[in-house]
């Protein structure tokens, strides 16, 4: 792995001037006892100047930034005050807290952006919804419909925003940085990812460090996201460990009931890593990976790839099946409650599989399916088309209901606990729809 240029500055950043050391770490096993790498330095995350061996300043392949773009020191102590995020089943496996409707539901409000979304809308607290748009916008919108605020970045943004239990809301842009929001619409920090040159723009150099893969948020509240590679980043906006990959990595991260953080990329490679962010093992294919991984309850672990196939491997990273379709596989796959995967295809097919790798039944729309299934709390399937269709199916594979939208539906829908379903298209517009009384 190649390891980016470290400048070593003073510990006098943290105020622990007293402290020197010659090097510093590049990850948690790179330090001694509890002690963990924080921004370059090993120490205690309760106190900065306990047992640290030495400091870093960020390093030229990311870093945190002030709105002004000039590196600011920051509290260590601040990653462990930081609540935790009750990540669950639904970010593993792409389950909804509430039923679909069980019949077509009505329109309840929309929103309109001026790019389309590509993301799945978030619920955060007090039911707001966050969703990000190609304008270079994330959008706090309220239950019923109102605009709260909005937050501009650099660029298109394609990731879903993930929400801390704190109200902080993470999202990636193509402008190479991950944002830190906080619940008024407020920057808290932002991180550069890489040191790509233009870091706005098009080609092979300009989209490498495009942070379109996750965030994925941790149960210690670890950022979890990829660029020019594998990213985890302290809440406080400081690097904990990156794993460089030789191409981009636009797959989102997912995280392991034991820690194992998986994610795929364009170097046509799934990367299994250890919590502390070193290699566990790696699985290699013939094209790129840029679904999401989904991990069942036994740890096998689900992607899809551009070679038109859904991958399960055990958590060894051994290859138990893989079903051929007959187009690529951007649709991260979806696990029901009794083991069925769900993915879409570009052959226009929505396939259920079983645990046996055996396929179940299979759904043809009228175009590609790149956006996610999401398995709704009743065992509904919802995922939308790129004919301009959202369709909610059985566990079964029978039609239960479909809606027409305005353009392709690529994002994966979200349904709340009390069953309202929010969608977005690539026209731009956020839709809400509640069941007919």
């Amino acid at each position: 792995m190649v390891r980016p240029l470290i400048v070593i500055l003073a510990l006098s950043w943290f105020g622990c001037s007293h402290l020197r050391g010659p090097q510093g770490c590049f990850k948690d096993t790179d330090c001694k006892g509890n002690r963990v790498c924080m921004n370059r330095s090993c120490g205690d995350p309760r106190d900065p100047c306990k047992g640290a061996e030495s400091q870093a300043a960020p390093s030229m392949a990311g870093g945190q930034e002030s709105a002004g773009g000039v590196a600011q020191p920051v509290s260590t102590e601040e990653s462990s005050q930081q609540p935790p995020t009750g990540r669950s089943d639904q970010s593993r496996k792409r389950r909804a807290s509430g039923p679909a409707p069980a019949k077509a539901p009505s329109l309840a409000w929309s929103v309109k952006t001026s790019g389309a979304i590509v993301g799945a809308p978030t619920l955060g607290p007090g039911g707001t919804v966050f969703v990000a748009s190609h304008d270079g916008h994330l959008y706090a919108i309220s239950p019923e419909g109102a605009v709260l605020w909005t937050f501009a970045t650099g660029d298109r943004i394609w990731t879903t925003p993930a929400v801390a239990t704190d109200g902080t809301v993470y999202v990636g842009s193509d402008d190479d940085f991950l944002y830190a929001v906080d619940k008024d619409g407020k920057e808290k920090w932002r991180f550069r990812a890489g040191g790509c040159m233009p870091n706005v723009g098009t080609g092979p150099e300009g989209v490498r460090c495009d942070v379109d893969g996750g965030p994925t948020l941790g149960p210690d509240g670890t950022i979890y996201f990829g660029a020019d590679g594998i990213y985890a980043v302290w809440p406080d906006g400081t690097l904990r460990w990156k794993f460089d990959t030789p191409d981009h990595v636009r797959s989102a991260p997912a995280i392991a009931d034991d820690g194992t953080v998986y994610a795929g990329g364009h170097d046509d490679t799934l990367h299994a890593l250890f919590p502390d962010g070193t290699k566990k093992w790696e699985f290699r294919i013939t094209d790129d990976i840029e679904t999401a991984p989904a991990i069942a309850d036994d740890g096998t672990v689900y992607f899809g790839a551009d070679d038109q196939k859904l991958y399960a491997l055990t958590p060894e990273g051994q290859l138990k099946w893989a079903i051929v379709t007959s187009g690529d596989v951007r649709s991260s796959p979806a696990i029901g409650e009794e083991g069925l995967i769900y993915f879409g295809s570009f052959d226009q097919g929505l396939y259920a599989v079983a645990p046996s790798g055996t396929v179940q039944w299979r759904f043809r729309a009228a175009d590609k399916i790149q956006g996610s299934p999401v398995v709704a709390k009743d065992g509904a399937v919802v995922v939308g088309a790129q004919d301009d269709f959202l369709y909610a199916l059985e566990s079964d594979g029978r039609l239960r209901w479909y809606l027409r939208l305005d353009a392709d539906v690529d994002a994966p829908a979200t349904i709340s606990a009390d069953g309202t379903l929010y969608v977005g298209s690539d026209d731009g517009v956020l839709h809400a729809y509640r069941a007919i009384p």
